[in-house]
């Protein structure tokens, strides 16, 4: 009983050179049972091909039946060739990467130091992060996330790299995705981020304005009890 059985069905275009498509669209069924593949309908060889001992056999019927030859006919021009549009639109989906580089602590590993470099909100899923030390690939040290779905659509991937800092070198990532025309490098600065730079530059400006103040003050001071003293003096005298 076909009703017995849930259908997946998958489609698949592949575009000719010449442009034309026609000649180019096929259509896969799949028939489950208790999770289990039953059975697989192909558009190409236009019959089913049982996997199991009760599958076979019905493929045997189905495959002889005009009705469900018919039925499968009527669900390729209805799902793949009326939805060509749709269907074209899913596939060329691609969105580019943000890429961020920063230090992050640990509590523990064989190196004082941490990094990671993030890729967000890119579609499809495949990507490659390489770490790069004085333009060096660098394997040791060196972890992975899977890239992990953001919603229903995009994607997140970090990598870290454990090392110990040295004077003069390079750190970078190397980021390779579909979106890119080539790879993106971004090189790791060790240098305070803006923001700590004018925490400091303030800090420093309030305490030189201080020193100014007081400096000012004393100085006032002094001034003001050196003629406190002359005017004593005179009076004295």
């Amino acid at each position: 009983n076909m009703n017995a059985y849930s259908f997946l069905f998958t489609l698949f275009l592949s575009l000719q050179s010449q442009g034309k498509l026609e000649h180019f669209y096929f259509y896969l069924g799949f028939s489950y049972f208790n999770k289990q593949k039953m059975m697989e309908y192909n558009s190409t060889r236009g019959n089913w091909i049982g996997f199991t001992d009760f599958s076979i056999v019905a493929s045997y019927y189905w495959n002889r039946d005009p009705w469900d030859r018919l039925e499968r006919l009527v669900e390729m021009r209805l799902m793949c060739y009326e939805n060509i549009n749709f269907i074209q639109t899913i596939g060329n989906l691609s969105t580019t990467p943000s890429m961020r580089l920063k230090s992050v602590k640990q509590t523990d590993g064989r190196h004082p130091a941490m990094l990671v470099c993030s890729a967000y909100n890119f579609y499809p899923k495949q990507i490659k992060i390489t770490w790069l030390r004085n333009d060096q690939e660098v394997t040791e040290g060196v972890s992975n996330t899977d890239a992990i779905p953001v919603g229903e659509l995009y994607y997140q991937f970090h990598s870290y790299l454990e090392y110990t800092p040295t004077s003069g070198e390079k750190i970078s990532c190397m980021v390779e995705h579909v979106t890119l025309s080539e790879p993106r490098i971004i090189v790791w600065n060790d240098s305070l981020p803006e923001g700590e730079k004018n925490k400091i530059i303030v800090g420093l400006s309030g305490l030189i304005l201080g020193l100014v103040i007081f400096i000012s003050g004393f100085i006032y001071h002094r001034k003001k009890s050196a003629v406190y003293n002359s005017i004593r003096q005179g009076e004295e005298m």
